[in-house]
């Protein structure tokens, strides 16, 4: 089994909703492990914190790139300065997500409902869509998407996510059968509940569809994805390209060394 440590020294990664949660974490993970790491997020405020903490360390490199994944030309323009300024892209992550409106659907605010999709949905095609070529011109690289299980199923309140992340899923197999063959590794993650914000919005809202009722301690830390994410950069999970891989499988974790 390849080490995915060694293998990242001297790679570069660009992590979308990099400003906390299991964009944060993959940040300091990816670090750790020797790549080179763009901080994409809408709050440059809180990158520009991480990337100083990470570039204190010494050895690979971070940057904050400000960015709104809703906005094509945002997406374009992040990734090209990160393929500058690293001389090159090994990995794009596609993590930033938002889950609001929490509502039934003869009660969500339509511009809210809109907005998330924008982010959700949109945002994960405008990232591949802007790393595609850049890796295709290099011969290789890494997509990887942060799904979830609400992709398979349909959760009370939840119209918006399940459906941004049921379309998500498919553009994770859609790049997979049109790239997977000029030598792209392109797969998702569904790393399950992860104490993060998120759950704490969850947890606030009025719609009680059962994962509201679960306690902090239910979740599982937001490291674990990250370091799920690593993994899936190496050669032990090339068979599963093009697949949405389960953190709830405990082969999987064990795969990872979660367990």
């Amino acid at each position: 089994m390849a080490d995915p440590i060694s293998d990242m020294g001297g790679k570069s990664v660009l992590i979308t909703g990099a400003s906390r949660g299991i964009g944060a974490e993959a940040a300091r993970v990816f670090h750790a492990a020797g790549a080179n790491v763009a901080l994409v997020a809408r709050s440059s405020a809180a990158t520009e914190v991480l990337a100083e903490e990470l570039n204190a360390k010494g050895g690979a490199k971070a940057m904050a790139i400000p960015c709104d994944v809703s906005n094509f030309a945002q997406v374009e323009a992040a990734v090209n300065t990160a393929n500058n300024a690293f001389d090159g892209l090994d990995v794009f992550i596609g993590n930033a997500g938002v889950i609001d409106p929490i509502d039934p659907m003869a009660e969500a605010d339509p511009a809210a409902w809109g907005r998330l999709i924008d982010i959700n949905l949109k945002g994960v095609f405008y990232g591949m869509r802007a790393a595609l070529p850049v890796m295709t011109a290099a011969g290789g690289g890494t997509i990887l998407t942060v799904s979830s299980g609400a992709a398979h199923g349909p959760v009370a309140g939840w119209s918006g996510y399940c459906a941004s992340k049921a379309g998500a899923a498919m553009l994770t197999r859609s790049a997979h059968l049109e790239y997977g063959g000029a030598g792209l590794r392109i797969m998702g993650l569904s790393p399950g509940t992860v104490a993060t914000q998120m759950q704490r919005d969850i947890k606030s809202s009025r719609v009680d569809n059962g994962v509201r009722r679960l306690e902090w301690d239910d979740h599982i830390p937001a490291d674990w994805p990250a370091r799920a994410l690593l993994w899936m950069c190496s050669a032990a999970s090339d068979g599963l390209c093009g697949e949405e891989i389960s953190l709830r499988d405990e082969g999987i974790r064990k795969q990872v060394g979660l367990i």
